[in-house]
């Protein structure tokens, strides 16, 4: 006679590739019975229609997918709920979810967070981790309630953030360390869920990540170098860091506090351009920056641009005049 347990009956819900470890960490150790995906949306320079990546890695798996477009009507509650779910999954979905999609599973909702919570509640978690200069960071299982990662928290990791790491080189090992602890929780809280019991977040540390908006890329030459270092990381690979340059956007990449003096130079001032880079004032010295991309073209090195574009001594990036006594 056989002892084995019967397999949890779960869905997944995410879109990027940021959720695929933690789909593959559920679909091996659950019944996998529905995956949930935003829609197929346009994408790139051609506008092409593309599948999230979920979505594909679903298909490949053989689980049925859907991508509603509404989730307060109450059809994708209802779905989930005539599933006779024991457990959602939720990993970089993009969408709220309403209270009734909440309660839909026996065992509630679960989400894998890429911050160590309270800290960095909300979209982007990763690069305003890196943005604001955190030496640290990790990811967070929590049970999901109706406020913006405000659930108790089952369990976190904690790694250190490299100190040249991007948020695209960060994205991709939070997302391995996200899938490693999901399948470690799962496995202990499948086989008894009353003995997992998540502590309460401490409300007075929360802080938040709202979503990285395209203009926020703008460099401001006056900041210190280091919050500089820090800005160029955190927008790389979107939307990018970029000062103007003649009236167009450079964008700019692998920053670094530059050897050079910054003198009496006003910040967004050009001290000079050689192998290691596109060195400028900022404002409590200068910024080494080793590649940069010009509007329509590649990414390059800051000197191979300059072969085609040469940079002159004292020129002003930023689009702006010099202020009085600059």
């Amino acid at each position: 006679m056989s002892t084995s347990k019967r397999k949890f009956r779960a869905a997944f819900m995410g879109s990027p590739e940021f959720s695929l470890p933690c789909l593959r960490a559920t679909a091996a150790a659950t019944e996998l019975c529905v995956v949930v995906s935003q829609p197929d949306k346009p994408a790139g320079r051609g506008r092409q229609v593309i599948a999230p990546a979920v979505k594909v890695a679903a298909e490949a798996m053989g689980v049925p997918v859907i991508q509603p477009t509404k989730m307060r009507d109450g059809a994708v509650a209802a779905q989930l709920a005539a599933l006779s779910l024991d457990l959602v999954v939720v990993v970089a979905y993009g969408r709220i979810l309403p209270p009734a999609i909440l309660a839909a599973p026996r065992l509630g909702c679960i989400n894998v967070h890429a911050s160590l919570l309270p800290r960095w509640r909300g979209a982007a978690p990763i690069q305003r981790a890196i943005l604001a200069g955190d030496t640290a960071t990790g990811v967070a299982i929590m049970r999901m309630e109706e406020g913006l990662d405000t659930g108790p928290v089952y369990r976190t990791q904690t790694t250190t953030i490299g100190a040249e790491e991007t948020s695209g080189a960060l994205f991709e090992r939070l997302a391995t360390l996200g899938g490693g602890l999901l399948a470690e929780f799962l496995a202990v809280f499948l086989d008894d869920p009353a003995a997992a019991a998540p502590v309460a977040q401490e409300e007075a540390l929360a802080t938040y990540a709202p979503m990285l908006r395209k203009e926020e890329g703008r460099v401001a030459w006056s900041r210190p170098w280091s919050a500089l270092v820090d800005h160029v990381r955190g927008m790389d690979p979107w939307p990018s860091a970029s000062t103007e340059r003649g009236g167009e956007a450079l964008k700019l990449f692998a920053a670094r506090r530059s050897g050079r003096e910054r003198g009496s130079a006003a910040p967004g001032t050009v001290l000079a351009v050689d192998r290691e880079g596109l060195h400028v004032a900022c404002g409590d010295g200068a910024l080494c920056v080793a590649e940069v991309q010009p509007a329509g073209k590649r990414r390059m090195p800051a000197s191979a641009y300059a072969a085609g574009r040469p940079f002159t001594v004292g020129e002003r990036l930023g689009g702006a005049a010099a202020a009085p006594g600059e």
